[in-house]
């Protein structure tokens, strides 16, 4: 599994430890993931997305996970968060008919 934010799409960075004696080694800063579970009140259940700490404040300061998926763009979006935005536009369009 990638170490990929599905909201702000961070990823590790790469770059060298510098010891004291100038010897260089690569390493890797990793992204900041948690596993985190969002309620959907449109699709009634909840849904696990790994997003890094700022992601998951993004998405609370838009609403919530409907709120937010509804209002960002498709291209902007991972391939798992552009799945569950396609569910809730389907349960949206079937609940107002």
């Amino acid at each position: 599994m990638a170490r990929v934010c599905s909201v702000s799409g961070k990823k590790p960075l790469f770059g060298n430890n510098v010891s004291h004696a100038n010897n260089k080694t690569r390493r890797r800063w990793q992204p900041n993931l948690q596993l985190c579970s969002f309620p959907s009140e449109i699709l009634g259940k909840s849904v696990s997305l790994r997003l890094t700490a700022r992601g998951i404040r993004s998405v609370e300061h838009n609403g919530g996970l409907d709120a937010w998926l509804l209002a960002t763009r498709d291209s902007r979006l991972s391939d798992l968060a552009l799945k569950v935005k396609k569910q809730l536009v389907r349960a949206q369009a079937r609940t107002q008919k």
